[in-house]
């Protein structure tokens, strides 16, 4: 019988540095304003948000996604040789083929490695994480860089009520490696599938590009198709995390092997801030420890969100390296995943942009 070889990881791993890139266009609730029937007011007291960053000129996903991951490779000084596998933590991408993580790659001059999309909404960084973590483990790399990067703003209706006051664009990366002691806990994630149509896009893609097709002169009575708009029922969102979500916080903890009160820094997706200080109180963890609150100048970033969050927490002292963090990142799919981790030493450059 042919005996194959087996790969041999490395047990204990831990986010090692990190890195961040917001767009330069600091857009207030006012501006927003313009275009939505809202206020300032309305749309501060529902979500905690008063601003959120836009890309502008020629910032892209993609440079956004390259200087994050430049920023947490430098900030760790980490040999670029080192690293194994690229995963990009996306759904704004605007292309399947080719898909993005290969190009950022090389971009960062780490062309030939192993770099692949991963899809899940705003919990795609914890599952790219959980995956990284993973790969380490089982021997497959000795290093990940994972990138969370969203333009969510490319896809987004200026007169929706329901998402355009809420998102928009941002890069956040860390590297992933061995460490001394463990400190990434194993991975809580799932999906409701029987709900995910709670938020969506307007347009799929078979949908556009039959359009498309038929736009090339064979049927004049055919509309041409606006941009991809994405759109969220939001009561339905709010019912489902309320019943998943505290289950998830609590398996996460429970499955990292440390107890509540070892808790020591709360970095939930940037969604809602009453829905963040929400689970924190539910949760019943500790009145002292800190909530992420990135949302209020930065919006909510999907899959960057939690990278971002972590770096703006590391920048202004909300928190340091070395503290025990929760995790949890939860959206379209409807999906979740969520780890307890140690939290890697702040940044040297920081991710925000003068003025």
């Amino acid at each position: 019988m042919v005996e194959f070889a087996v790969n041999r990881g490395r047990e204990n791993v831990a986010m090692l540095s990190i890195g961040a890139y917001r767009p330069r266009h600091l857009v207030s609730n006012d501006e927003v304003c313009e275009v939505l029937d809202s206020t300032d007011e309305w749309i501060y007291e529902r979500t905690g948000i008063r601003n959120r960053r836009w890309i502008s000129g020629d910032e892209t996903l993609r440079s956004m996604a390259v200087a994050a991951g430049a920023r947490a490779l430098d900030n760790g000084e980490i040999d670029r040789s080192k690293i194994g596998v690229l995963i990009l933590a996306t759904s704004s991408w605007l292309k399947l083929t080719p898909h993005g993580a290969p190009s950022v790659a090389y971009d960062l001059g780490m062309n030939g490695i192993p770099a692949f999309d991963l899809t899940s909404g705003c919990g795609g960084f914890g599952y790219a994480l959980g995956v990284a973590a993973d790969m380490i483990r089982a021997g497959s790399v000795e290093y990940a860089l994972v990138i969370g990067a969203e333009t969510m703003t490319v896809g987004l209706d200026p007169t929706d009520r329901g998402t355009a006051m809420i998102f928009g664009d941002g890069a956040g990366a860390v590297v992933v490696g061995p460490s001394e002691e463990n400190g990434i806990s194993p991975t809580v994630w799932g999906s409701d599938g029987e709900n995910a149509e709670a938020i969506t896009q307007d347009v799929d893609f078979l949908q556009y590009m039959n359009r498309a097709q038929a736009l090339q002169g064979t049927d004049p009575e055919v509309e041409p198709v606006g941009r991809m708009s994405l759109h969220m029922e939001g009561p339905k969102v709010f019912r489902w995390a309320a019943v998943t979500l505290p289950r998830a916080l609590a398996t996460a903890i429970e499955s990292s092997g440390v107890a509540k009160e070892d808790i020591e820094v709360f970095i939930p997706h940037q969604a809602n801030q009453r829905i963040n200080d929400l689970m924190k109180k539910n949760l019943g963890l500790a009145e002292d420890v800190p909530v992420a609150n990135d949302i209020e100048n930065t919006g909510n970033t999907s899959a960057a969100s939690i990278p971002l969050a972590m770096e703006e927490m590391l920048v202004t002292g909300k928190a340091k390296g070395g503290q025990t963090a929760l995790l949890l990142g939860f959206g379209a799919g409807l999906s979740y995943a969520g780890q307890v981790v140690t939290l890697p030493p702040a940044p040297k450059e920081s991710s925000f942009p003068e003025g």
